[in-house]
């Protein structure tokens, strides 16, 4: 299952009806028309006033008006291979797009601990990750290891959220990813703030905060009093490589 994003989404607009379409296009062009002569009118009056300063607009509009006229014909073509799923055509660059977040490689079946793949060497390095990249690494350790509906939702406005998932056990995580250097580490604050959302906003039944880097002793502290699950750098790798545990822990199997 593809990890969702949905940092920046916004809902797709409903089409209209074939009759609304051509009325809005021609209210539209007499609105621009009516406008243009509007401005025209006032320009004509104002160069009648000042000739020079107009002369010298005038001559400074025209490699713009040339350049705009030569680059329609251009923008009509790359739209019209847009919608019709089309590269540019030959001789011309597509634009670079983003680049797709690096993805944890899926381990062999047969976990040791019955959640946790295990995964050949080397681990993947999370410090030389951007945080989009670090956040979407740490939501693909998710998936690989038995979550379903992971979604990265962190930046602007997240309220502390950085990846939100379902546990193989069916409780809902929420993860807050931290990627510090080694001599920033996390502090009681950092879980403080989380701590006043990851419950009553998103809803959590199992919260974590990943770092690259080391938790605080006060930040421990609060913590294990607020049932929040702390997983430092040593731990990340240990999780990444298979050797340790997710933060949702192994699963327990009925033997009944």
């Amino acid at each position: 299952m593809p990890i969702r994003r949905t940092r920046g989404a916004t809902p797709r607009p409903r089409t209209t009806g074939a009759l609304r379409s051509p009325l809005l296009t021609l209210a539209l062009a007499g609105a621009v028309i009516g406008a243009a002569v509007l401005l025209f009118v006032r320009f004509a009056h104002w160069a009648g006033t000042h000739p020079v300063t107009a002369v010298l607009l005038a001559l400074l509009a025209l490699p713009v008006l040339y350049v705009l006229f030569r680059a329609m014909p251009r923008a009509r073509e790359l739209r019209r291979a847009a919608r019709a799923g089309m590269t540019p055509p030959a001789g011309e660059e597509a634009a670079p797009g983003p680049e797709p977040a690096p993805r944890v490689p899926a381990g062999p079946t047969g976990a040791h601990d019955g959640l946790t793949a295990v995964l050949p060497p080397p681990a993947p390095d999370f410090t030389a990750l951007d945080p989009d990249g670090f956040e979407a690494a740490v939501a693909a350790l998710c998936e690989r290891d038995g979550c379903q509906e992971v979604e990265v939702v962190g930046g602007a406005g997240d309220l502390g959220a950085d990846v939100l998932a379902t546990a193989p056990d069916g409780r809902r995580v929420v993860v807050q990813c931290k990627q510090y250097g080694p001599e920033h580490k996390v502090g009681s604050q950092d879980l403080q703030r989380f701590g006043g959302t990851c419950w009553t906003v998103h809803g959590a039944q199992l919260a974590a905060v990943v770092t690259t880097s080391e938790f605080t002793a006060p930040a421990l502290e609060y913590a294990e009093a607020c049932g929040i699950r702390c997983v430092d750098g040593t731990e990340l790798a240990a999780w990444a490589e298979g050797s340790g545990a997710a933060p949702w822990g192994p699963v327990m199997l009925d033997t009944a």
